[in-house]
């Protein structure tokens, strides 16, 4: 039903200069692989092989990843370095590519009407760049599972302390079965005790083609900018959308702590990392000399 994922990436990761003056945040590696690749193993073990990035300027490092490297193959060949050659050339074969490129920034909503053409009338699978979950089954796949019972678009969320909720947008809605609610509102930002829940939207979603007509009928913010939230709240008029609340752990790697935090993580279960990381974590616990 859902055959192709949607990547928003064109943001300038400012969170995290001046590291990204000259990369893209995406390409912040977590060990030995970057926040990108993350996401894209996750679309692709969810069963969906295209791909469709839309990019900013800077962000041309997002598309060399994803590529062939003759001359890095060439050299691992002649190396004889058979693991990293089957990994290098693995990441170009992991899915179908395509970039589009937004010409300004003008909001997550206006970077999605720029692949609007390569969607057609079919319903899409959409990911930021930011948000990795570490799950069993790929968190986007737990969308794709929803969506195939209503037909309509899935929002991912998270239940968040209410401490939190002025960083998020919020959602009001009911409960309409084991993790699923049918949502009423989407509230960007409230303040702590205007909240109308804990549920933050994570940025994961299951969209249909109308979503993409919401988001021109929708409200455009005092800087010209379109966002995906104004055309929900114009969708829900007309059409019911539903939000998951996720099963895994998930890192916000837009933030610096959440980048650090997923780092750790992940390289306590690297093969190569883990045992001496632990060891590692310990001594820093304990106050030893490293």
């Amino acid at each position: 039903m859902i055959n192709k994922a949607i990547l928003l990436v064109a943001g300038y990761g400012t969170r995290f200069l001046p590291a990204t003056k000259n990369m893209p945040k995406e390409m912040l590696p977590i060990v030995d692989k970057p926040i990108i690749q993350h996401l894209v193993e996750e679309v692709v073990a969810a069963g969906i092989k295209e791909i469709i990035f839309v990019t900013g300027r800077g962000k041309r490092a997002i598309e060399d990843h994803f590529d062939k490297s003759f001359e890095l193959e060439h050299n691992l060949v002649e190396k004889n370095k058979k693991d990293l050659l089957r990994d290098v050339r693995g990441i170009s074969n992991l899915a179908k590519f395509t970039y589009v490129r937004q010409p300004e920034p003008k909001g997550d909503g206006n970077a999605l009407l720029c692949a609007r053409h390569l969607v057609g009338d079919e319903p899409i699978a959409v990911l930021f760049g930011d948000d990795i979950i570490d799950s069993q089954t790929p968190a986007i796949k737990q969308l794709m599972n929803v969506y195939e019972k209503y037909k309509d678009p899935v929002v991912c969320l998270q239940k968040i302390p209410r401490s939190q909720v002025s960083q998020y947008g919020v959602i009001e809605g009911t409960k309409v079965g084991e993790r699923v609610y049918e949502i009423h509102d989407f509230v960007e930002k409230p303040k702590t005790g205007e909240a109308p829940s804990d549920l933050a939207v994570v940025g994961k979603y299951i969209i249909t083609p109308e979503v993409f007509t919401a988001i021109e009928e929708g409200k455009t913010s005092a800087d010209g900018e379109q966002r995906l939230a104004d055309g929900f709240i114009q969708l829900l008029k007309t059409k019911p959308i539903y939000g998951y609340e996720f099963e895994g752990k998930r890192f916000d790697c837009g933030s610096k702590i959440g980048f650090l935090k997923a780092t750790v993580e992940f390289g306590l279960k690297h093969k190569e990392t883990k045992d001496e990381f632990r060891k590692y974590l310990k001594k820093l616990k304990m106050g030893n000399d490293i």
